[in-house]
């Protein structure tokens, strides 16, 4: 099975890189800078499941691809998917499975238009990395997984084939026949995390430690909650459970990767995981007063930002 990995930032340098240290057929799409620092160092991950350092990893830019891939995993931020979907549509065949990692849902039907909805599996990760500023990937903690499937629930002869694959990364990454539900339950978490911990610019122990801070945080889940209850995927599973778990942890370091975004001035996927969010409450008619502030609060940084 030939993977092509779009990217090898954080997200795909870990994941991509994992499959290729247990002997998978992958190959990076990255761009010249990236495709020169791997070169010279290697891709190196440091993590609490093992470092790994990867010399010369198989890379190929957008102007030299030209063969076609089994499998595309796509884990660029939503403001760079038009650009990505350029650079690897000519890996795209009649049989290419895309996989997208994003966050929220509208990129779905981006996708679904450009490749068609049978290419478009359904697909998620759960996983706090960072490249560091020798660009190493940094993996923050032990948390990792990787699920997709196909958005009608079936298990398919494809997805059997890639959990197979998937599975010799030790990354957690399998089938899943319920995927869409997968993808709402972390939107909830991720939004309710994003607009809690950018609001507040701190993190979710310190929002706990404070006056009303446990009722903010809860009140910003229970709001993405009902939005996702409208839209017929209620959360209520083991990943919810935990969510909510980790939103009411006294201490815990936990922010959301848009707030350390925001730190280093960095672009934000303001409308994407908060904004889509607030547009379907309002067509829903469900109040988010908590939702929407945060909303403003970041579309503010982006008119700061220019």
């Amino acid at each position: 099975m030939r993977i092509l990995v779009v990217g090898a930032g954080a997200i795909g340098g870990y994941f991509g890189g994992r499959l290729l240290a247990a002997g998978r057929d992958v190959t990076f799409l990255v761009r010249p800078k990236r495709a020169a620092e791997l070169a010279a160092s290697g891709l190196v991950i440091k993590s609490p499941a093992g470092d790994v350092t990867l010399k010369h990893p198989p890379t190929v830019q957008a102007d030299k691809l030209t063969e076609k891939f089994d499998v595309v995993l796509l884990s660029c931020k939503a403001f760079d998917l038009a650009d990505a979907i350029k650079s690897f549509a000519p890996a795209v065949g009649p049989n290419t499975s895309i996989i997208p990692l994003l966050n929220g849902m509208l990129h779905l039907g981006v996708l679904d238009e450009k490749f068609g909805a049978e290419r478009v599996l359904g697909g998620l990760c759960a996983i706090a990395a960072t490249l560091n500023e020798a660009r190493e990937v940094v993996h923050l903690m032990p948390m990792q997984s990787l699920f997709f499937g196909e958005r009608d629930g079936t298990m398919s002869d494809r997805v059997r084939a890639i959990a197979e694959t998937f599975a010799s990364g030790n990354f957690g990454g399998a089938g899943s026949e319920h995927i869409m539900q997968d993808m709402w339950e972390k939107w909830v978490f991720l939004a309710s995390l994003a607009a809690s911990t950018s609001l507040m610019r701190t993190s979710v122990g310190n929002i706990l430690a404070v006056a009303g801070g446990k009722d903010f945080l809860l009140g910003m889940l229970d709001e993405c909650s009902a939005i996702a209850s409208a839209e017929g995927y209620p959360p209520a599973g083991a990943f919810f459970q935990r969510s909510r778990g980790n939103l009411t942890a006294e201490g815990s370091p936990m922010t959301a990767s848009m707030f350390r975004d925001i730190k280093a001035g960095l672009p934000i996927e303001a409308d994407h995981v908060i904004g889509d969010l607030v547009a379907r409450a309002d067509a829903a008619k469900i109040p988010v007063p908590k939702l929407r502030i945060a909303y403003t609060h970041l579309k503010a940084y982006e008119k700061a930002r220019g």
